[in-house]
């Protein structure tokens, strides 16, 4: 297997509980290689959460669908990043020393603040879910929040030092090239720009004005019916937004933490993910009740 098909597989491996058969050592090396395609991950575990509501909503009320979507979206990532939310919440708010904090973080068990934290997260995941399911329409905007919030994990390695000098998670991560950072972004852009395309052309053919067709004629009918109904232009107001937010959010949220621990820890970039991967659902909803 060829080095960037085992940074692919390395990415898939530890980010998501889907069957890549694949032997690795993942050393420090493979690690910061596949780091790359964390946006990869993020497009195919949206894929499947968005396929699975689809499929589920059909025979099921928008409530206990809501549920059974965030059920599979947290058994697809094993609840790595949910356990890093925790361990971030238990440390962060028990307003302790620098020292302390990082210790709590390396405790196995979880406390008060973590269970607490952790329950109103999915209370507000699956409400948001709730919201869309409701409204049914899944459009390719719904895949962003699981791509940008990894990327964000990869850009917050690059950007900030790892508040431990010992062989944690985040010290693997340490001394990451640009390009590979830059890869990340790459990957996020890409499948965004590929969202908005499929977008537009699946909104084509239900406006009627022939996706496929390229003419100038198709694209200023599209036009039209785009500012003609602001739930058009929202969406792509979503698609040029949300990127911003999450480098916003993530990167306010993460210079708070990094002046409190001196650095970041890799329960810090679990919980950057989940954190931004909620935000970015509540803009979008917000942006369709618009």
């Amino acid at each position: 297997m060829s080095g960037e098909r085992q940074a692919i597989a390395a990415a898939f491996q530890f980010l998501s509980r889907l069957p890549i058969k694949a032997e690795l050592d993942f050393s420090p090396e493979l690690l910061k290689r596949s780091a790359s395609y964390y946006p990869l991950v993020g497009m195919v575990i949206g894929l499947i959460v968005w396929c699975f509501a689809a499929l589920a909503s059909l025979v099921l009320p928008p409530l206990p669908c809501a549920v059974l979507t965030l059920a599979v979206w947290v058994w697809l990532t094993g609840g790595l990043h949910l356990d890093g939310w925790m361990d971030a919440a238990d440390a962060l708010f028990s307003y302790r020393s620098r020292e302390r904090m990082l210790e709590i973080m390396k405790d196995s068990r979880v406390g008060a603040m973590g269970v607490i934290a952790c329950v109103l997260l999915l209370m507000l995941k699956a409400s948001l879910l709730y919201t869309v399911l409701a409204e049914r329409d899944l459009s390719g905007l719904l895949l962003l929040p699981m791509v940008w919030s990894r990327c964000f994990m990869v850009s917050a390695m690059k950007r900030w030092p790892k508040a431990r000098n010992d062989d944690g998670l985040a010290a693997r991560f340490a001394d990451m090239s640009s390009r590979r950072a830059g890869l990340a972004v790459f990957w996020a852009v890409l499948i965004t720009v590929c969202a908005a395309a499929g977008q537009c052309i699946i909104a084509g053919w239900f406006t009627g004005t022939g996706g496929m067709d390229m003419g100038n004629t198709s694209f200023t009918a599209y036009g039209h019916s785009i500012f003609s109904h602001p739930g058009e232009l929202a969406i792509w107001t979503g698609f040029l937004l949300l990127p911003l937010l999450a480098n916003a959010v993530g990167s306010f949220t993460a210079s708070r933490i990094n002046r409190r621990l001196g650095g970041l820890t890799g329960d810090i970039y679990g919980a950057l993910n989940e954190l931004l991967e909620t935000v970015l659902l509540l803009f979008i909803v917000i942006l369709r009740g618009l």
